[in-house]
């Protein structure tokens, strides 16, 4: 006999189309519904055609709502990228699909503050995250340290020891060792309430606590006060190092058991990691959850970590492995696949460039070097030598994302411009994943009329900004002084040429 999930699964593989079957339809079907549905990709039910997220952008602080091009389909990035051109958007809002009004939205302060205004976390930028879902364009959100989104308290959710089960779809290249990157059950408080009061897929390679085999990222489940991938509270050498570029992730759990679930997001089936017993350190049996959701940040409010979320949901009920094997079948067949970071001035790896200031009065200033301090300095053709190397940059293929580049100085190779603290500095590359990250950066278009804008790739909301002639990666509107809003985008504007060492 045919059950209804191994129906949905061949309907979805006889037709590859994004609305034969959403996840959560897939859930349902399987007797474990969603009770909150996320993602800034696509719809999550075949019928599905409301709001997915809310950007707002800087210049003038309004919002409007991103839907699927058709019921059941991919976010419509074309709307998106129109309501945000010449400026920067953020995304305030990833709505609940599941009708149980399960928003998240920026997180508030808890056992630790975040960098903005009164101590709430970094909203995600909307353009950091580009990809494909069979060919169409759509944003993820990328979450940077100090970047989390919540709801303090859930409706539907499982509490106490009352069974659910969770997936994510994430960037299995973007990630960390620090604390924590998760997706799922947390406190109401905001703070840390004890073992067992948290479960949440957890992705990166902290070594605090848990561990997989080799040398991570891995797949774990967040139980608070501590990261498990098993029984114990130590390894796991049944869960791997697992870095595909689209990652499935699954935690679940129910009295007495649980199980951490993986896979390839774009091929292939999913693996089990753990299923068993509950872990045998005291306060995890029975689980005590209390029904908050986070995203990209611990219960406490702990926002160390880095990641990239595509789309996840939650259920009430311990879902069969058959029904997660079903929705990992629709996570295939949606066709996750990467998409250029960069646009603007075509840059050419190994040339030499220079790069020149567009605010009015600026224009006769390029980014060099004073040491380590990068500045705009006035340089012409009768500058010296010596100014005009440092005003010069040889292209690289970027250190921590070969879809963009870094910028390596021509009088002293082997440094790269780097930030660190939000400032740009002329550092020596020092082989780091860190630094790596740091040194790498993705053009685009202008926010002023011509030119190129340069974002962080690790801070995708900050890019390359003059400021009293030094220079940082700004947001617009931040908290700092060199976020300032006015002059914004022609002060992050700049034109691109060759080089004066050339």
């Amino acid at each position: 006999m045919v059950s209804r999930v191994t129906r949905y699964a061949l309907g979805l593989a006889a037709t590859s189309s994004l609305v034969a079957a959403g996840p959560c339809d897939i859930y349902a079907s399987g007797g474990t519904s969603c009770i909150a549905a996320h993602s800034t990709t696509r719809a999550m039910y075949s019928a599905f055609s409301g709001a997915l997220y809310q950007v707002k952008r800087n210049s003038d602080s309004t919002t409007t709502t991103i839907k699927p091009l058709s019921a059941g389909g991919v976010a419509n990035a074309a709307a998106q990228d129109t309501f945000c051109a010449n400026t920067t958007c953020v995304i305030t809002t990833i709505y609940d699909q599941s009708g149980n009004g399960n928003h998240l939205t920026q997180a508030p302060p808890g056992g630790f503050d975040g960098p903005e205004s009164n101590g709430y976390d970094n909203l995600a930028s909307a353009i950091g995250a580009p990809v494909t879902l069979s060919g169409q364009k759509a944003y993820g959100v990328f979450v940077s340290p100090g970047t989390g989104y919540r709801i303090d308290v859930a409706n539907g959710i499982a509490t106490g020891d009352e069974p659910e089960g969770m997936y994510a779809v994430l960037d299995g290249t973007h990630y960390n060792g620090a604390c924590c990157f998760d997706y799922g059950n947390a406190e109401t408080s905001n703070t840390d309430t004890g073992n067992g009061h948290m479960e949440a897929i957890y992705y990166g390679d902290s070594t605090t606590w848990g561990t997989g085999a080799g040398a991570g990222p891995w797949i774990m489940a967040d139980l608070e006060n501590g990261l498990f991938s098993g029984v114990s509270s130590g390894q796991n050498t049944g869960d791997p190092t697992i870095s595909y570029r689209f990652v499935t992730t699954a935690v679940k759990g129910e009295p007495d058991e649980w199980a951490i679930r993986g896979g390839n997001a774009a091929s292939g089936a999913l693996s089990t990691y753990y299923s068993g017993v509950r872990p045998t350190a005291s306060g995890y049996n029975p689980m005590s959850k209390e029904g908050s959701i986070v995203l990209g940040i611990g219960g406490d409010n702990s926002n160390g970590a880095q990641g990239t979320f595509y789309e996840g949901a939650m259920t009430y009920g311990y879902p069969s492995a058959a029904t997660e094997n079903s929705v990992q079948a629709n996570i295939v067949a949606a066709k996750y696949a990467t998409t250029s970071l960069v646009s603007g001035t075509a840059l050419t790896v190994g040339s030499s460039i220079s790069l020149q200031a567009t605010t009015s009065g600026y224009t006769t200033r390029y980014i060099a070097h004073t040491g380590t301090t990068i500045n705009t300095q006035v340089v012409t053709s009768s500058s010296s030598s010596t100014l005009k190397e440092q005003a010069s940059w040889t292209v690289r293929t970027g250190l921590g994302n070969s879809g963009c580049y870094s910028f390596e100085s021509v009088d002293t190779p082997g440094s790269y411009i780097r930030h660190y603290n939000f400032a740009l500095l002329l550092a020596a590359d020092d082989s780091t994943k860190q630094f790596y990250e740091d040194a790498t950066f993705c053009p685009m278009a202008g926010l002023n009329a011509g030119g190129s804008s340069i974002r962080s790739w690790s801070y995708p909301t900050r890019f390359f900004r003059h400021y009293e002639n030094v220079l940082y990666i700004a947001s617009e509107g931040g908290v700092d002084t060199f976020d300032a809003t006015a002059s914004y985008n022609a002060d992050v504007t700049w034109v691109i040429s060759s080089g004066f060492a050339s």
